[in-house]
This record gives structure tokens, C-alpha cells and sequence, in this order.
């Protein structure tokens, strides 16, 4: 394997380790146990949304629509949670457990990405528009099941997901180092994962092979949906609260981290590791621009610099891709 072969594999190995040694020298705090775990903690919701993103990248997609599904699948489980379901006229009242609460929630992620699945396939709506009318609808939704309110108060239970540890590890970090190895096998080890390539890598062919283009979209962007969700959950729980306004932009920092850990926009080629790599540059990034005392407002310029690198970068690289 030539020198340039090999920049090219590590690239985003190489460029983490870079920027861990620079913020290294520039603020003390940054190479600490607390800080290190601090990011970890802040990345597992993006990590979660990001997986699910980059199965959709793969198949030449995009899901618009992550953060808001974030947003609702979290605010299900918080008032499920918290208030239950009441029919007074019936006379009716139906409490849930925290388990209860979390399947509701992972079930509202799930439908609401086979809902995006299903325009795209069934009615031939570019995912673009497709997932950009959920972001508003899932908003909207979010909006008329919390009042405009937060949800707050959901009991030690809830919040030992977002806040607790075991085995000297944050319950957050376990749970995306779980997704994140299902994510690997199925995409490395099943006809699934080999299918979900197929079609990004040439969607023509993978049709006139027999794959069943459709339904595997559909699944692609129903288990992006559940993914969010379990980032929505992960959020409510850290915060005991669920905000009307939680995930907003965090499809820009799914799509970011996609990006910049290699996944082509073209579909066909990428790794669920590359994407753990570019969520974690960006969480340095963010990490070391606090710790430095960045203007929040040139935070998001600087991010928005590196995801246009890390785009170039990916044209240059592959210039023959559609």
C-alpha cells in the first residue's frame, strides 16, 4: 500500500490524534479523565443519530428529519412516562413502566422513519423533501404533545440511562458502544449490510440483480428513525427533561460526522467506524473550542469550515464519482 493509499485510510485517525495534541498544549484540561469522558458523554447521541445516517448516506439518501424524530420519540417517552394515558369519559388510565415508555418511544422513531421510507419508495419523493416535510411535521408534533412545554421529573429510573454508570463507565457511552457494534456486524457480517452497499454502489444493477430496492430503503430509514429516537432518549435523560425545542441542527452534526469520517455523499462506500471517528473529531472540536473560550458564533464557522474541507477532501479523493 502506497504512502498516499495509507493518508488516505487513517486520515481521520491522524487528523483526531493531530487535533488532541494541539488542544493538549493549548488548555491543560483538555487531556483529563473528566473531560475525556465528557466528551464521550456528548457524542453518544450524535453517535446513535449518526449510524442510522450513515445507512442512509450509503444508499445515495439523506434524513432531514433525524433531530426532530429525536425530539418527539423523546417527548413520547417522557409523558408516557410521566402522565400515562388517560380517557376520562371512559374512565380509563393507562400507566407505563420506564421499559413501557422506552419501547413507545423506539416504536414512534421506528414508524415515523418508515413513514419517510415509505414516500420516498412508494410515492417517489426525493428524500430530500421527503425527510425536510418530517422535520417540520415531527416539530410540529413534538410541539402539540408538550404544549410548548418541558417535561420534567422522570424519576432516578429514567434518568440512570442518561446519567449513570457501570462498571466505571457512563450508561450513555455503553448503550452507543452497543449500537455501534450491531451497526458493524450488520453492515460487515449480513446480506443486509451488503445490500444497503449494493444499492448506494449502483442502484441499476442491484435492481437487475433481484434485490428488493424498496424494501430495503424502507428499513434503512426506519431503523435511522429508531436510532434517533434512542439518541432522543438518551438526551431526555440526561437532562431529566423533555424540550420542545431538543435536536435542533443535530442533523447538520449527524450528516457532519458521516462526512468526515469518510462516508461518500454519492453512496456505495463508507464504515460505521469512520462515522464514530468523525463524531468524535467533531466532539474534540466542540470540547477544545470551550475549553478555549471560542465565541459559540465562531464555533459553528469553524465547524461548518471543516465539514467543507472534509467534503473537498472526499472529491478530490474519489473525483470520478457521481
Amino acid at each position: 500500500m502506497s504512502i498516499k493509499n495509507t493518508l488516505l485510510k487513517f486520515q481521520s485517525i491522524i487528523a483526531l490524534l493531530v487535533m488532541c495534541i494541539v488542544l493538549t498544549i493549548m488548555s491543560d484540561k483538555f487531556l483529563t479523565p473528566e473531560n475525556g469522558w465528557n466528551i464521550m458523554r456528548q457524542i453518544s447521541v450524535n453517535v446513535c443519530i449518526s449510524v442510522g445516517m450513515t445507512l442512509v448516506i450509503l444508499t445515495r439518501g439523506i434524513d432531514l428529519s433525524v433531530g426532530s424524530i429525536l425530539a418527539f420519540s423523546g417527548a413520547v417517552a417522557a409523558g408516557l412516562l410521566k402522565y400515562g394515558v388517560a380517557m376520562p369519559s371512559l374512565n380509563i388510565y393507562v400507566g407505563f413502566t420506564v421499559l413501557g415508555a422506552l419501547l413507545a418511544g423506539l416504536a414512534v422513531g421506528g414508524g415515523l422513519g418508515l413513514f419517510n421510507g415509505w414516500m420516498i419508495t412508494r410515492f417517489k419523493v426525493p428524500p430530500f423533501v421527503a425527510t425536510l416535510a418530517m422535520l417540520t411535521i415531527a416539530r410540529g408534533a413534538t410541539m402539540l404533545w408538550t404544549g410548548g412545554f418541558p417535561i420534567t421529573g422522570l424519576g432516578e429510573d429514567f434518568a440512570f440511562i442518561g446519567t449513570g454508570w457501570f462498571l466505571g463507565i457512563p450508561m450513555p457511552v455503553w448503550i452507543t458502544a452497543i449500537v455501534v457494534a450491531i451497526a458493524v456486524v450488520v453492515t460487515k457480517k449480513t446480506k443486509f449490510g451488503r445490500y444497503v452497499y449494493a444499492i448506494g454502489g449502483n442502484e441499476s444493477a442491484a435492481r437487475l440483480s433481484g434485490l428488493n430496492i424498496s424494501k430495503i430503503k424502507v428499513w434503512v430509514y426506519a431503523l435511522a428513525g429508531i436510532l434517533a429516537a434512542v439518541g432522543g432518549i438518551i438526551l431526555t435523560s440526561r437532562l431529566d427533561s423533555a424540550q420542545p425545542n431538543a435536536g435542533f441542527s443535530y442533523e447538520l452534526d449527524s450528516i457532519a460526522a458521516v462526512v468526515i469520517g469518510g462516508t461518500s455523499l454519492s453512496g456505495g462506500r463508507g464504515s460505521i467506524m469512520g462515522t464514530v471517528q468523525g463524531a468524535l473529531i467533531i466532539g474534540v472540536l466542540n470540547s477544545g473550542l470551550v475549553l478555549l473560550n471560542v465565541s459559540p458564533f465562531w464555533q459553528q464557522i469553524i465547524k461548518g469550515f471543516v465539514i467543507l474541507v472534509a467534503v473537498i477532501m472526499d472529491r478530490v479523493n474519489h473525483p470520478n464519482e457521481d
